[in-house]
């Protein structure tokens, strides 16, 4: 897919799926919420409030959905992992798009292999 095509589906899921406030309602939403906010964080805060009730929980749940052998190669997961443990350094906050853009690209992966929504059971420790 194109840069372009990627940024549309991207563009669907957050319109569609992500809401203003709080936790999403669907997996799908809540995988492109959770790399928002942890590039928000790093990005603007240079990870000052960088928590394990909320980033470290974000993390974890990209990795439970985004490690998907069923839907990545054995490479790719290599990479979400590897890109999922450099953004975890809460000390040294990664600060440049591409990581998070591919983090991105994945999430629109398998949101294109996961259209139907599902429900996101909401996690009661999670403060973010």
């Amino acid at each position: 897919m194109t840069p372009e095509e990627y940024l549309k589906i991207g563009q669907f899921i957050w319109e569609s799926y992500v809401p203003k406030s709080g936790q999403a309602e669907t997996v799908q939403g809540e995988l492109l919420r959770s790399i928002e906010k942890l590039a928000d964080e790093a990005q603007r805060n240079g990870n000052i409030n960088f928590n394990p009730d909320c980033h470290g929980i974000l993390i974890s749940y990209l990795r439970n959905y985004l490690t998907d052998t069923t839907i990545f190669d054995k490479e790719t997961t290599i990479q979400i992992n590897k890109d999922l443990d450099t953004i975890s350094n809460e000390n040294e906050p990664y600060t440049d798009e591409d990581l998070y853009d591919r983090l991105r690209d994945r999430i629109i992966d398998w949101y294109l292999k996961n259209k139907t929504p599902i429900p996101n059971v909401k996690n009661p420790k999670l403060y973010c």
